[in-house]
């Protein structure tokens, strides 16, 4: 297989918002414009490797994304592809047909943009008020560097190891949920 020219590489760290309000000041702070809101639907699909998901936006806009990451707390690298879907409806009849539904994650997210790392305040249905980094490597950049970057962020937003979530907010909501049966999982 050869190599892939859009993937792309950040550095990423999940942890629960405490005190939402006071994160929302501090990364307005760093944030350099004004914070976006953004109401996405992330529908995941059943895949032998990594992650596929559908995301919708409020707009109707949609996008395809893969990727693979350890499900660890504490910063860690992420690789994805990304690309635009002109009709996500569609495509996710056609997924779901051919891969199975395995979870759908509805989410409010205010968005910062703070240099190259995006601050992201969730409000995910079902689990609560979320924090995430996304410190987006450039390709001459170190994970190494990427992760001190997250860490630095960290301290400034005042968040604690014991705030850090290991893995998506999917595998958060299987958590809470029985597994479906194989017959359940098609559309």
């Amino acid at each position: 297989m050869g190599r892939i020219d859009n993937v792309a590489r950040n550095i990423e760290i999940k942890a629960r918002a405490a005190d939402p309000e006071a994160l929302a000041g501090i990364a307005g702070g760093l944030a350099d414009g004004p914070p976006v809101r953004l109401e996405q639907t992330d529908t995941f699909f059943h895949v032998p490797r990594g992650r596929l998901k559908l995301r919708e936006f409020g707009d109707g806009a949609g996008e395809l994304i893969q990727y693979a990451r350890a499900d660890s707390a504490g910063p860690k690298p992420s690789d994805f592809v990304r690309s635009p879907v002109p009709e996500p409806h569609a495509l996710k009849e056609v997924l779901a047909r051919a891969l199975g539904v395995q979870a759908v994650v509805k989410k409010t997210r205010t968005l910062f943009l703070a240099g190259r790392t995006r601050i992201h305040l969730d409000v995910v249905a079902g689990l609560g008020q979320f924090v995430e980094l996304e410190v987006m490597l450039r390709p001459d950049q170190t994970e190494a560097e990427g992760i001190a970057i997250a860490e630095q962020l960290m301290s400034v937003l005042g968040l604690e190891r014991s705030d850090l979530v290991a893995g998506a907010y999917v595998d958060l909501l299987a958590e809470q949920s029985p597994v479906p049966a194989a017959a359940d999982r098609q559309p």
